[in-house]
């Protein structure tokens, strides 16, 4: 794809730098570092305004489960073009958004019967923090206005999501603003004493535990950080203990990225709140949802002091929905979880005989389709990351690092032969890094 004949390259970069403000980046560099220009996205690959191509190994911040452009939603968004794209939540509703929650209920963990739709990841976890607050409030248990989240905890940036990071990087300035969360010991304890941490807080302060909120299976933002199923089973049953309420966020793990369906499946457990995004729409369109059980739904029966203050302009968009929807038809009718398991051989595999093996690696770890290692201890303030990230771009894959935390998570239905080269691009930028 070409640029339109009256806008250049330089056109582009001259106007993103004077009046653009983008995300997680400072303004002076922003206004020295010369961005990807992208025009075009197809598959697995971008491809920037140069017409040089790149393997997409992160699937754009993790959202584009299914590749770039593919068919079927493309013509699921077509289809409701012309009929319905948007209208207000309240007092109105739709096919889409009515037959996605039936979809979502049959192919959720079971018993989660309830959908609220938002429009992004963060904005998922915030609503649900926002319903168990309320739920133990107008249900005899006002004392519990507190939540447990976990060390290297990311769930969003609005202010309550934050409030559940420990990411000093994301959150440290925001500190005035966030309400209290009760940490239990850093993970890098061992989660034996993690566990027992969150079992003590649970027993002595039952009284003010909300809800416990935990990235299942991994913890993106913090380095691709996994832990076991048993974490998982083992939480649900301590919050089964004192009747408090388990938030699972699978904005991330969700949609086969670990290898089922939902993280928490392989835990075998069902969740009071999950919360949905990324793949939700595939990356097609800002959509996310909130699902809960029946039990948490009814919490908020009576009169319309109890109902949920909650909502967005763009609550179950019409467009959205229709594509959230081909979404799940191309998970029950596409071989998509099967091939997540033939593809984590090949990233278990390779992550574990060759990048293991290379000078400058601490660590490396996998799960599904995700590999990981660290080149270093700096965080996200680590300079050898970065510079894996360079050397990618030169070599034609597009690898966003976590700072000293270099990763892949490519779009879950990649080709098999752009994952072996991508997975051989990242090992040559690691040699060119640590050279």
């Amino acid at each position: 794809m070409r640029l339109p004949a009256l806008v250049s390259r330089e056109d582009i970069i001259s106007l993103e730098k004077k009046y653009v403000w983008p995300p997680y980046t400072s303004s002076e560099l922003h206004e020295t570092r010369q961005p990807l220009v992208i025009v075009s996205a197809e598959g697995d690959y971008l491809e920037d305004a140069n017409g040089k191509r790149y393997i997409d190994g992160v699937s754009s911040w993790w959202s584009r489960t299914l590749g770039h452009n593919p068919p079927r939603l493309k013509a699921a968004m077509h289809r409701q073009l012309e009929e319905l794209i948007h209208v207000a939540a309240g007092g109105m509703t739709h096919a889409p958004v009515a037959l996605l929650a039936s979809e979502l209920a049959q192919v959720a963990p079971t018993g989660l019967i309830r959908t609220h739709f938002s429009d992004n990841g963060s904005t998922a976890v915030e609503v649900a923090v926002k319903i168990a607050f309320q739920y133990w409030q107008q249900n005899g248990r006002p004392g519990r206005h507190r939540f447990i989240a976990l060390s290297g905890a990311y769930h969003g940036d609005t202010l309550g999501a934050a409030s559940l990071a420990s990411i000093e990087e994301f959150n440290r300035v925001y500190g005035p603003l966030l309400f209290e969360i009760v940490r239990p010991p850093d993970v890098s304890a061992g989660w034996d004493k993690v566990l027992s941490g969150i079992e003590h807080q649970l027993l002595t302060r039952q009284d003010e535990i909300a809800g416990v909120v935990i990235e299942p299976l991994i913890q993106g933002a913090s380095g691709m950080q996994i832990h076991s199923p048993e974490v998982v089973a083992r939480l649900r049953e301590l919050t089964q203990r004192v009747d408090t309420f388990l938030i699972a966020d699978e904005v991330f793990t969700g949609y086969g990225r670990t290898g089922t369906m939902w993280a928490v499946d392989q835990a075998r457990v069902t969740p009071d709140l999950m919360c949905l995004g990324k793949g939700f729409t595939a990356g097609m369109l800002p959509m996310a949802a909130t699902l809960a059980t029946g039990r948490v739904y009814d919490g908020f029966r009576g009169g319309d002091e109890r109902a949920l203050m909650h909502g967005h302009t763009f609550c179950g968009h019409a467009l959205g929905a229709a594509v959230a929807r081909e979404v799940l038809a191309i998970y029950r009718e596409e071989p998509i979880l099967e091939g997540v398991a033939k593809r984590a051989e090949t990233v278990a595999r390779f992550f574990h005989e060759r990048i293991a093996r290379l000078p400058g690696v601490r660590r490396v770890r996998t799960l599904g389709s995700v590999g990981a290692a660290d080149l270093g201890d700096s965080g996200y303030r680590g300079r050898v990351g970065p510079k894996v990230y360079e050397a990618a771009l030169r070599l034609g894959a597009y690898l966003r690092p976590l700072g000293d935390t270099v990763y892949i998570a490519p779009p879950l239905n990649v080709d098999e032969r752009v994952l072996d080269t991508l997975l051989e691009t990242l090992e040559a930028a690691i040699i060119a890094a640590t050279h």
